[in-house]
């Protein structure tokens, strides 16, 4: 096997929480974000009868992965898919149920560490973000068309841009001037847009715009609300789900899921509850969990990580 070219993030926690779920022979386990291949190595290692379908919409990494993977042999099967496609990827493969699926959201090592794929603001670069760059929209056509309201939501909702309007007015004013190709003009015109008392804290100012087209680019938020409720329905009774965030609007839709399975459906006051109405799901973690400082340390990717886990102990009714 290859040596990792990155490293997991909270790789041993992930293997913990899915394990219960995995030791059967037989289990089905699915990496909804393959990446670079490291949380899918470590679950094919650790239980030797697992069979592992890892979902990427990036070839690239599908075809790193695939080198990574090559010594588990037919025990793994890799797709190129985005992880909202669960169900069509599923019923291809003749899976009814899974027993645990992995997301790591969020932009891959492989991607940002290829300056060429333009996700970086410290490397200039063209202004593409598609984590599948053969289809959709490139950053530069956002930045180019968007109306400056629209560049504004999105700098908002997506980046949590405090100064989104001033930001989006100072797009729309260059681009009158020659449309955006790369980064580093990017790069400038935001930090030109943001008072200098706010640049002084809190790292280079263009981390939050870029953020922001990365999620509009490739649909992040829409996939993943879609591809969350198909994942729970797909998991059998004591099967398990693992959610990592990085973004606070990504975790905040796994906690709604999440409770919502764990939730009851009786009454409040109903004194004994039908095996019907009580909840699906059981939760793993308490609240959300941070990587340690020590992690944090060695992997600064890992800094912003939010972790839940669930474990399925019922059917729908």
């Amino acid at each position: 096997m290859t040596a990792p070219a990155h490293i997991p993030v909270l790789l041993e926690r992930c293997v913990d929480l899915l394990a219960p779920a995995l030791r059967a022979p037989g289990a089905v386990v699915v990496d909804a974000t393959l990446g670079m291949g490291g949380h899918s190595e470590a679950l094919l290692t650790a239980f030797p009868e697992v069979r592992l379908i890892g979902l990427d919409r990036d070839p690239e990494a599908l075809e790193r992965s695939a080198a990574r993977l090559a010594g588990f042999g037919e025990r793994a099967t890799l797709v190129h898919a985005v992880y909202d496609e669960l169900p069509e990827v599923l019923d291809r493969l003749g899976i009814e149920r899974i027993d645990g699926i992995l997301f790591d959201l969020g932009v891959s090592s492989l991607q940002l560490d290829r300056a060429d794929r333009g996700f970086a603001y410290a490397q200039d670069a063209p202004l593409d973000m598609r984590m599948d760059p053969t289809v959709g929209i490139t950053a530069a056509d956002i930045l180019n068309g968007y109306t400056a309201a629209e560049l504004a939501r999105i700098l908002r909702d997506f980046g949590e841009e405090r100064f989104a309007r001033r930001v989006a007015d100072a797009i729309v004013r260059e681009r009158e001037k020659e449309p955006f190709t790369t980064s580093a003009r990017l790069v400038d015109v935001v930090r030109t847009a943001i008072p200098a008392a706010t640049r002084r804290t809190g790292g280079n100012p263009a981390k939050r715009t870029f953020q922001a087209l990365r999620i509009e680019v490739n649909g992040e938020l829409a996939v993943l609300e879609r591809a969350l409720p198909a994942a729970v329905r797909a998991l059998a009774v004591h099967g398990r789900i693992v959610v990592m965030s990085y973004h606070s609007l990504e975790d905040r839709m796994t906690k709604r899921v999440f409770a919502a399975g764990a939730q009851s459906k009786a009454p409040p006051d109903l004194p004994v509850v039908p095996e019907e109405l009580q909840p699906r799901f059981t939760l793993l973690t308490r609240g959300s969990e941070k990587a340690s400082e020590r992690e944090n340390e060695e992997n600064p990717r890992a800094a912003s990580v939010r972790l839940r886990a669930a474990e399925r102990v019922r059917e729908d009714r």
